[in-house]
């Protein structure tokens, strides 16, 4: 049952509200002036709804609406007034109120206010929820001082329209980055939209970020809206933006210089508003020395630049994103609770993790299905993890065994290195990508996507 709270210094206009809403079904509550209207709200739990008179002795209704809004900003206000005019309507609509209804009240027109008002109020309280759940969701968990200096930088950058560069190694958690920013932006309520550079082939990279008109091009059957076009009024995320061309990179900063641009194949101009966040893995000054990324371009998403630490450089995190993930994975495959022994959180700190976060997720994921009881020990890691005694409790097995083994965690390790990145991963390591695939399906590694 919704509460209203009635503030008015005339007792027949709060007696007949008090009939009218509670016959409605609501609860009505009254005070004569603003003071006893705020003391009430000090004291009582928040009211779902304020209608709150103008005219009031002492502080004024304007007064009220101004310290109620300061205070308790969930709780709406609608304002009513017997000397309404469109001056004063405008002026507490400025101040925070939801609407402004004019004396001699028609109560229709209360009930139906009410009832907007009411509306719009859970609305906001779900949206907030959920972003703060997103939030949660999207947390960027450890204490280490690198770390702390990078939630730092979001924390100040994330409220403005600068455009922010992203890097750092893959499986770091650029995109969590990313999220964050947008997440505690003023643009939270406008889109998020991830476009990862690498993965789109060349010849349709134009169309993917502007779109195309219908018969564009040959298999063109109909208008698409470009990614940056469906990023308006939020966030664009240009993923590995180091991998597109130098002729892309040419329309990219054009558009960010116009916010503007045409579909392919269209000869509409199309006017955007997006904050740009972008990333990559590579160094991007290396990059612009070799002509491959241009420089002009890279001052310009540089605003605001951020960079996320290997987790090499933030031991000290490992435990807790460890136990988080195993939490995380069991919940998600209905296992019951595991946890590692203080001898395998061991080697996991001594692990150089060249895949970063994302290697040791994709670990603790598998130790969790693969690794019988609720204990997971320094036995049940990879080779290259156990620390110096782990051997000693294995169980005995054959050579060949330890050398598929080792394989295996090698090829899992280089993998997540690379962003799982087939092509990527067979020539780092020298050998055929159609070798490397066998192997993948050999050992059955369940490569990540996207």
């Amino acid at each position: 049952m919704a509460r209203i709270l009635i503030v008015d210094d005339e007792e027949g206009i709060r007696t007949s509200l008090v009939g009218v809403l509670e016959d409605e079904g609501f609860e009505a509550l009254t005070a004569p002036s603003g003071e006893q209207a705020l003391a009430s709200i000090d004291a009582d739990e928040l009211p779902d709804l304020v209608l709150l008179d103008i005219a009031l002795p002492g502080r004024d209704g304007v007064e009220v609406l101004r310290e109620i809004a300061t205070r308790w900003r969930e709780v709406p206000v609608v304002m009513m007034s017997g000397h309404g005019n469109v001056e004063t309507a405008v002026k507490t609509t400025k101040y925070g109120a939801y609407d402004f209804i004019e004396k001699p009240l028609s109560i229709d027109k209360v009930l139906l206010t009410v009832e907007h008002a009411l509306e719009q109020s859970r609305l906001s309280r779900e949206n907030r929820d959920l972003r703060i759940q997103a939030l949660r969701a999207q947390e960027i968990l450890g204490s280490s001082e690198a770390i702390s200096a990078l939630v730092e930088q979001i924390r100040l950058a994330a409220p403005t329209n600068g455009w922010a560069l992203i890097t750092g190694e893959n499986g770091t958690g650029k995109e969590l980055v990313a999220r964050r920013l947008h997440l505690e932006s003023r643009r939270v309520a406008g889109p998020f939209v991830a476009v990862n550079c690498a993965a789109i082939p060349e010849e349709l990279i134009e169309s993917e970020l502007f779109g195309h008109e219908k018969g564009a091009f040959t298999g063109a059957h109909s208008r698409k809206r470009g990614q940056f076009e469906l990023a308006h009024g939020g966030t664009i995320f240009l993923d590995e933006v180091a991998d597109m061309s130098l002729m892309t990179q040419a329309k990219v900063l054009r558009i960010l210089q116009e916010q503007s641009f045409m579909r392919v194949g269209g000869g509409e101009t199309l006017n955007i508003d997006v904050r740009v966040i972008a990333a990559t893995n590579k160094i991007l000054e290396q990059e612009i020395q070799r002509g491959s990324f241009r420089e002009d371009l890279y001052y310009r998403l540089a605003v605001i630049p951020l960079r996320v630490p290997s987790l090499r450089e933030r031991r000290e995190d490992i435990p807790v994103l460890a136990r988080t993930f195993v939490a995380q994975c069991c919940e998600a495959s209905q296992l019951p609770a595991k946890a590692f022994t203080p001898a395998a959180m061991e080697g996991l700190c001594a692990h150089d993790w060249p895949g970063n976060v994302r290697e040791l997720r994709n670990l603790v994921e598998r130790l969790v299905i693969m690794t019988p009881g609720t204990e997971i020990d320094a036995a049940d890691l990879p080779t290259p993890m156990r620390v110096p005694g782990a051997l000693a409790s294995e169980p005995v097995r054959s050579l060949g065994d330890a050398r598929r083994g080792f394989e295996r965690d090698f090829l899992v390790s280089r993998l997540s290195e690379n962003g799982w990145n087939i092509t990527r991963t067979a020539e780092v390591i020298g050998i055929a990508r159609e070798s490397l695939s066998r192997k993948i399906k050999s050992h059955e590694i369940e490569v990540e996507r996207g």
